[in-house]
């Protein structure tokens, strides 16, 4: 059985604190992506000519406009709340379910094809609001300790990566992009499991309580 140290809800907490204070740094719309990504590339640049490899990884690397792509598809998601929150709650909530496992890796793929949609420039009406929705309910469904089957829950978690891949696609239509904030994706449903699987029923419930006000809050916005 995994075991888990007992200071980890508190530092899961902290990680969660550290990615609210994210947004400061998101770029104020989708047109500026670009702006930012610069600012990303030149600071990723900059640490990793620090480092006694630095020089031979970014002759090797950096310089490829690929690797950019990537790097501003990785940020998008720590960089918007929206996504940001819906990521951690993926993980947290499927952390609580029976049969939850799957779950992140079905989020991933149904936020693949909603990407491919956007892409292709498929319009989703009311987008925004669809995202902070899905904030809210998954945070609702944390909160309440909400279990539902697992069919009922796969296609509730699909539609939502739908809709923040349709949105990814949009504003990042690159190859690069879209495997920067797949990963960035899979990292976020990971601490967000492995925070939903340490911490008390207590505290994953405040949490997502939290999380479901936010969402409120950005609906409201």
């Amino acid at each position: 059985m995994t075991t888990f140290p007992r200071n980890a809800p508190a530092l899961a907490l902290g990680l969660l604190a550290a990615g609210l204070a994210l947004p400061a740094l998101a770029h104020p719309d989708a047109g500026q992506l670009h702006v930012h990504a610069s600012a990303a590339a030149a600071a990723a640049a900059s640490v990793a000519a620090s480092t006694p490899a630095g020089g031979p990884l970014l002759a090797a690397f950096g310089q490829s406009g690929w690797a950019a792509a990537f790097q501003a598809g990785f940020l998008h998601p720590l960089t918007g709340v929206d996504h940001l929150l819906a990521m951690l709650s993926v993980g947290i909530w499927g952390a609580r379910q029976p049969q939850g496992k799957p779950l992140p890796l079905l989020f991933l793929a149904a936020m693949l094809l909603g990407t491919l949609s956007g892409v292709a420039g498929l319009s989703i009406p009311g987008l925004e609001a669809g995202i902070a929705a899905t904030v809210v309910l998954t945070g609702v469904l944390i909160a309440l300790a909400a279990r539902l089957p697992l069919a009922i829950g796969a296609a509730m978690i699909a539609a939502f990566a739908v809709l923040h891949g349709n949105a990814h696609g949009h504003e990042l239509p690159l190859a690069g992009s879209a495997f920067g904030f797949l990963a960035a994706s899979g990292l976020l449903m990971a601490a967000g499991r492995w925070f939903g699987r340490a911490a008390g029923a207590d505290m994953v419930r405040i949490t997502g309580a939290g999380i479901a006000a936010t969402g409120v809050l950005m609906m409201a916005a």
